[in-house]
């Protein structure tokens, strides 16, 4: 029998929460060149910090098997060593309310925004690598009924911020920190790979695409052999890390942005 690959779709946090990189908020690594005016922050965002269970609400008629929830950690720790225990409960609160609508959880540690107590050259510093995997415990002992983890969401963004600048730490052409950058990436995930309590969740093999594709290009994703298959993203978002979704905001309630022929296609 062909395997199908669980079609999990991504809740990015930094973009659609609200409450990070504004004043008296806390910040992530995009705050110094949000403040420099270089790019938007998320602002509001969606509001989903509020909101969640209102967007989980809508999944399942989508034809998805589950979502994937990034954890923001400047919200979880905006200070280091200072952890936001009612944070880490809310994005319990999440998962379990997916969950009660028959939907997988899996939990992401690092997205594409970290908090900028680490630094903008965070992937260059060895000090960070055991922050990393404290914060991963933190995340699935907290989260303990999510189903699957993912260490890292977009680590090639993070290598690329140091040779096309499309990301922090904003460089062009630092190839040799890159390749620095990467290998303690994959030395993290290698060692939460082997943690007693992250390591049985990590997924095995997973893939992306994103619903903006040609559905020509989402009807190949459907048949990749991979374990989960994820959507980016369910809510188009706002600031630096914003992308095409399958919803959008707008007077307040969730409306469909995507055409008919894809959703056919999910389910």
């Amino acid at each position: 029998m062909e395997r199908r690959p669980r079609r999990y779709v991504t809740l990015e946090g930094y973009a659609v929460e609200g409450g990070l990189d504004g004043p008296y908020q806390p910040s992530t690594c995009f705050r110094p060149t949000v403040a420099l005016g270089r790019h938007a922050g998320p602002g509001d965002a969606d509001g989903l910090w509020l909101d969640y269970e209102r967007v989980l609400d809508l999944v399942p008629d989508l034809g998805f098997d589950g979502v994937r929830l990034s954890v923001e950690w400047a919200r979880v720790e905006p200070y280091r060593g200072e952890v936001d225990d009612a944070a880490l409960e809310r994005y319990a609160e999440v998962a379990r309310h997916a969950q009660s609508r028959g939907l997988g959880v899996t939990v992401v540690v690092v997205d594409r925004a970290w908090p900028a107590w680490l630094g903008l050259e965070a992937w260059l510093l060895p000090w960070v690598a055991p922050l990393v995997v404290e914060h991963a415990r933190r995340v699935v002992q907290s989260m303990e009924t999510a189903n699957g983890v993912v260490v890292f969401a977009k680590p090639d963004l993070f290598v690329d911020g140091y040779i096309h600048s499309t990301a922090p730490p904003w460089r062009r052409g630092a190839q040799v920190d890159a390749d620095f950058a990467r290998k303690q990436i994959d030395s993290i995930t290698a060692t939460l790979r082997d943690d007693y309590l992250v390591g049985p969740k990590i997924i095995a093999s997973t893939s992306e695409v994103s619903v903006g594709s040609d559905l020509s290009e989402v009807r190949a994703a459907l048949q990749r052999d991979c374990d989960e298959l994820y959507f980016r993203s369910l809510l188009r978002g706002h600031g630096p890390t914003k992308c095409a979704g399958l919803l959008f905001k707008r007077a307040g309630n969730y409306e469909l942005s995507s055409s008919e022929e894809l959703l056919d296609i999910l389910r």
